[in-house]
């Protein structure tokens, strides 16, 4: 066994050197210090079935230093999952290998990598999702040295020691060499223990060119009960090859061919070793809830309630009638009401404490094994995993965010607690769904719809009591949007979603008072946003578009509305953005509106200025242009 392990991990380093000498590109460096690891892993302890990639008690393997891609592939062709020739193909142009694991392409591999620090924390999401299930299989995360000095990689290690997960094994490829210098802790392999031991694991230092003490520190790890174990490895970036092994200078860069022929015959040429990677027992999950019908809550109309209680309670409802949804919260589940969850579905509930990084991410890893998973808490602290949530949608994965306590309206906890941005944040992510519902009865039936929904979606909550506006019949497609108000006289439509929306119906009744006609539509999808009622209400209200928002002026709901005239290249509306454009302060939510220039009295100010400027330009004297001809202007 051990001469096959020695020529499989040879193979793999030779694979990583052809396939990246191939590509003119890629990392085989960082592939080779991380051979004797894989071969280890994948010829004696993954269970795992290639046909199957998505069988519910495969061993999961995250591969965090998702640049070490060579290596993975290489071990790929030797499982006979992929053959020489596509392993050939890695970072060319339509080829499945990518210079990064994706699994968009590639379904062989569960999660996009390559933004380091982020594989512990889905390897984490694995780990509870298996034991949630009553599932024995393991997950196995191979991360980089280099990338321990992220926080999100101590987030992860907290969190998966808090939650005792046995069933967890990461590796430490520490070969010592960064990509521009030496790591901060070098070869200090007992530097690296302390501070895992320190965050309550099982610790184990090795040689990670040693076959046997690799073999017997994956037993050891298998055998562990109550915590999870780290295997900090010390190895050579480049090992097997005298002209880059354990030199500086040669990460991300493949050997010119001439130096690869010669690095091919140092590791003993070419083979063909082959391994049959073990198949698992073919189980499903054994703890399961039991489905029932959804009963969505209901509103009584003119009652006044917050949408994020509303988003708790539906939350309750979706958990109450699929096993398949989880809930994640990073400490604030009595305002985001995600604790409705807990109490009744403690097992499927995950509380990451304020570690919103680590939470974005293990959703992800318990996403990839089938489940609906649901994140929430303030609005304003899911910028800080922004780069997960990108990650999210890079590795196809389906996660369902909720940001509450969004905006000026919040109130005197001021601007550090006021997501303004996050509207603009979350329309920028690829393939996303992005909704700001007004009132609770909306807030459910969106919910209802998220749950089917693929990608990354987000809901933004308000954290003030509203009046219920609709009645718990109404429905409310993704993509749409609701014209509240109407008549043949408006002399020009208000866009508004959420709080802002309350405030455009109060305008909308003191313009009433005084004779003028105003349009309110409800733009509860900001994404995908419902073109074709924007064009006909700018057709039908000569032009004119005031958008409210209680958000950046920057990438939110003005943005989202001027794209749905996106290649109308005539008579383009007028477009007033009524948004936050100075830094707030502490102060009631009435105040704060107000200062903002969002409220009531802002949008009667911005509909009369309409009006006046269109009277002094040869208007009708209502406010209609006499050529109905439109302008465009983003005040």
């Amino acid at each position: 066994m051990a001469d096959t392990l020695a020529d499989l991990a040879a193979q793999l380093r030779i694979d990583s050197i052809r396939c990246t000498t191939a590509a003119g590109s890629g990392h085989p460096s960082s592939s080779m210090s991380a051979a004797d690891i894989m071969a280890v892993l994948f010829q004696k302890y993954l269970r795992f079935d290639f046909q199957q990639p998505k069988a519910p008690n495969n061993d999961r393997f995250v591969l965090s230093k998702g640049h070490a891609c060579p290596v993975l592939y290489s071990a790929f062709k030797a499982a006979g999952a992929i053959d020489d020739r596509e392993l050939l193909t890695l970072r060319k142009f339509g080829s499945r290998l990518e210079g990064h694991p994706n699994p968009h392409v590639l379904p062989l591999v569960d999660v996009a990598t390559g933004s380091l620090g982020q594989g512990l924390a889905v390897g984490v999401g694995m780990a509870l999702g298996a034991r949630m299930d009553g599932l024995p299989f393991r997950t196995y995360v191979l991360m980089g040295d280099s990338e321990t000095a992220e926080g999100s990689v101590w987030e992860a290690f907290d969190k998966a020691s808090h939650y005792g997960l046995d069933n967890l094994c990461a590796i430490i490829d520490v070969n010592r060499l960064g990509q521009s210098r030496e790591t901060e802790l070098g070869w200090n392999l007992e530097a690296y223990a302390a501070r895992v031991r320190a965050f309550g694991w099982n610790a184990l230092t090795l040689d990670g060119h040693d076959l046997d003490a690799i073999d017997r520190a994956f037993a050891e790890a298998q055998a562990k009960k109550g915590q999870p174990t780290c295997l900090i490895c010390k190895t050579e970036k480049g090992r097997g090859s005298s002209l880059i092994a354990n030199h500086d200078g040669w990460h991300g860069k493949p050997l010119p061919e001439d130096k690869a022929k010669d690095a091919i015959r140092e590791l003993g040429g070419e083979r063909q070793v082959r391994i049959q990677v073990k198949k698992p027992e073919a189980l499903k999950a054994t703890v399961q809830d039991k489905a029932s019908d959804l009963v969505l809550p209901v509103y009584e109309v003119g009652q006044k309630e917050a949408t994020r209680k509303a988003y708790g309670d539906a939350l309750l409802a979706l958990g109450n009638a699929r096993p398949d949804v989880v809930a994640l919260d990073a400490e604030v589940s009595n305002s985001t009401y995600a604790n409705e969850f807990q109490k009744a579905h403690p097992k499927r509930y995950f509380e990451m404490f304020i570690a919103e990084q680590n939470m974005v991410s293990s959703a992800v890893g318990l996403a990839v094994l089938g489940k609906k998973a649901f994140v929430s808490t303030f609005a304003a602290f899911l910028s800080r995993a922004y780069d997960q949530v990108r990650m999210a949608a890079i590795s196809n994965a389906t996660v369902h965010l909720c940001g509450s306590h969004a905006g000026v309206s919040i109130g005197e906890d001021g601007p550090s607690q006021m997501a303004l941005e996050d509207l603009a944040m979350m329309r920028a992510v690829g393939g996303s769904t992005v909704l700001y519902p007004s009132d609770a009865n909306q807030t459910a039936k969106l919910l209802a719809q998220v749950v089917e929904r693929q990608g990354i979606t987000y809901l933004r909550s308000t954290r003030e009591k509203t009046p219920v506006l609709y009645p718990a019949t109404e429905e409310f497609p993704i993509g749409g949007s609701k014209v509240l108000r109407q008549s043949d006289e408006d002399v020009a439509t208000v866009v508004a979603a959420g709080i802002t929306l309350h405030e455009a119906l109060k305008a909308y009744e003191a313009l009433k008072k005084d004779g003028i006609a105003v349009r309110v539509i409800d733009l509860y999808s900001v994404k995908p946003v419902d073109a074709k009622t924007l064009r006909k209400a700018a057709r039908e209200t000569l032009g004119r578009l005031i958008v409210v928002e209680d958000h950046w002026a920057e990438g939110g709901l003005a943005d989202a509305v001027l794209e749905a005239f996106t290649g109308e290249r005539e008579r383009l509306p007028t477009v007033v953005r009524l948004a936050v454009t100075k830094m707030p302060g502490s102060g009631k939510p009435a105040e704060l509106l107000d200062a903002a220039g969002i409220d009531a009295g802002h949008i009667v100010e911005a509909v009369t200025s309409l009006r006046e400027a269109t009277t002094a330009r040869g208007g009708d004297g209502r406010g209609r242009p006499s050529d109905n001809a439109w302008g465009h202007t983003n005040a």
